[in-house]
């Protein structure tokens, strides 16, 4: 009997993972479309799209995806994220913390999945390029990057790089 529970359940949880991805603010489980495979030297077909997702790897094997902006500054894809003034990266975001442990990361846009590393952007050059991409590509960016820095929290960039070579 209770083997019988635990095999509906995790076909529940198998069913409704693979029909719950994220939309707006909800977070979802596996990322479904067309995986792609080759490197891809320039990004800027996924300005042609507002949101895009990110699915990362959690400890317990379940992954976690989340729908967030995105910005191509030089051919790289960044996703941003916005904390409040105490805020820590990666303590303040689950699927930062995923990353900090795990940079393998899959990046849905439009239909077509792949397979990235996620790289915390720390040079103050990369990250002022790619926030005027973001200003560029929205209006929300214009408005945010035009208040004075005490008034916009911290933003953290992520670089969606090729995936490490296996070793």
């Amino acid at each position: 009997m209770t083997r019988g529970i635990a095999i509906l359940a995790a076909a529940t949880l198998l069913a409704f993972g693979l029909a719950c991805e994220p939309h707006g603010h909800r977070p979802g489980l596996w990322l479904r479309g067309e995986s792609i495979h080759t490197a891809i030297a320039d990004w800027s077909f996924s300005d042609a799209f507002p949101e895009i997702t990110v699915e990362t790897r959690t400890w317990y094997l379940l992954p976690h995806s989340v729908t967030t902006a995105s910005a191509v500054s030089e051919g790289h894809l960044y996703v941003p994220s916005v904390y409040g003034s105490s805020a820590k990266f990666p303590e303040a975001r689950f699927w930062h913390r995923n990353i900090a442990r795990d940079p393998r990361v899959r990046v849905k846009v439009g239909d077509r999945v792949y397979d990235r590393r996620a790289v915390l952007v720390n040079d103050p050059a990369e990250q002022e390029a790619a926030l005027a991409a973001f200003a560029r590509k929205s209006p929300f960016w214009r408005d945010l990057l035009a208040k004075p820095d005490s008034e916009r929290g911290t933003i953290v960039l992520l670089r969606m790089d090729d995936p490490a070579p296996e070793s």
